[in-house]
């Protein structure tokens, strides 16, 4: 039987898409390519000796889809497919909400159609929106601050209605914190188009002379440094993570959140420090005013994931920018496009 992984071509898609290929899945991956391409999917065959398929499609074609299904055996979903930027979010919304939750719809809908029923969704963290304590439990308050955590709010709401309402539905709803790192090969990591959103390859860009400082936001934040804390995990963790969920779907019914997290939080200078270790690097770096919608302090209970899906986090902060900056430094361009 066959996992199909959209978006698969992207950071966190083809890290558990190697994943998956070294386990002994079937994998075909549909992907738009609109901020990816094909060749960490080359790469990541390349690593694993093992074939993936590839079709260059998007999660809007319903002709598409329903041709995927009707041509493949495919018996799960793993569905990573989005638009991912907060600050982008708040600009064009509408692109936001018609790409991730009607493209979503849309991929439910034909998963119905086909009668397949297991579902992997890539949620966010950013769905409890600025929590009152830390760490954070799955049974915390949902509230969201932008438009994108607002999409992934309305999945998740999308798909635990579908369970409801149908108790063939297998959904695993995974509210990823903070993904760094990248394979230990360093064949493939996180290629961000245009300006990182995320801290750490705004780091390793600047360490490789890219960018000539890093723009902390914020350094009045109630935090022992006063930067914002946030929990990160190590790209290989949670693409593991995955795996484990779509082995709970054997046998877990209805939809079922997880946070995927290590229970520790890290302030922005902590991380500069911790990649300064790891490659002796002195990374630059300038305290700006604070975002809109950024939030002080974020860090998972990881303790669900753990007594359910047998999950825990094993790299630690030195191992993760330890690979960050392999991958960064012998792929300055990234993958080269």
């Amino acid at each position: 039987m066959t996992v199909l992984v959209t978006g698969g071509a992207g950071y966190i898609g083809s890290h558990t898409c190697l994943e998956l290929l070294q386990t002994g899945q079937d994998v075909l991956v549909l992907d738009n390519l609109a901020n990816s391409s094909e060749e960490p999917l080359r790469r990541v065959q390349e690593i694993t000796g093992k074939h993936l398929d590839f079709v260059e499609g998007d999660i809007r074609d319903t002709e598409l889809l329903d041709k995927l299904f009707s041509q493949r055996q495919i018996d799960s979903v793993v569905h990573f497919a989005g638009l991912k930027a907060v600050g982008e979010s708040t600009q064009i919304p509408l692109d936001y909400y018609e790409n991730n939750v009607w493209g979503s719809v849309n991929l439910l809908q034909a998963m119905q159609r086909a009668g397949v029923c297991k579902f992997v969704f890539s949620s966010s963290a950013t769905v409890y929106g600025d929590p009152h304590t830390v760490p954070i439990l799955e049974n915390f308050p949902l509230k969201v601050t932008n438009p994108y955590g607002r999409t992934k709010l309305m999945v998740e709401d999308i798909c635990r209605d579908l369970a409801s309402s149908d108790n063939r539905w297998q959904i695993a709803l995974l509210r990823y914190f903070n993904p760094a790192g990248a394979h230990p090969s360093g064949r493939i990591g996180e290629q961000p188009s245009g300006i990182p959103n995320n801290l750490v390859p705004y780091i390793t860009q600047v360490a490789i002379g890219k960018r000539e400082f890093l723009s902390v936001f914020g350094d009045d934040y109630d935090t022992p440094d006063g930067t914002g804390v946030r929990d990160y995990l190590h790209v290989v963790d949670l693409a593991i993570g995955h795996l484990k969920a779509l082995d709970r779907l054997g046998t877990q019914q209805g939809c079922v959140a997880y946070n995927l997290g290590t229970g520790q939080g890290y302030s922005v200078l902590q991380m500069v420090k911790a990649f300064e270790k790891a490659s002796s690097k002195e990374i630059p770096y300038q305290i700006t005013p604070r975002r809109p919608g950024d939030i002080a302090c974020c860090y998972a209970d990881p303790a669900f994931a753990e007594a359910e899906l047998n999950w825990k986090a094993e790299k630690g902060l030195d191992e993760m920018m330890a690979d960050s900056w392999r991958w960064q430094s012998q792929n300055p361009e990234g993958f080269g496009e």
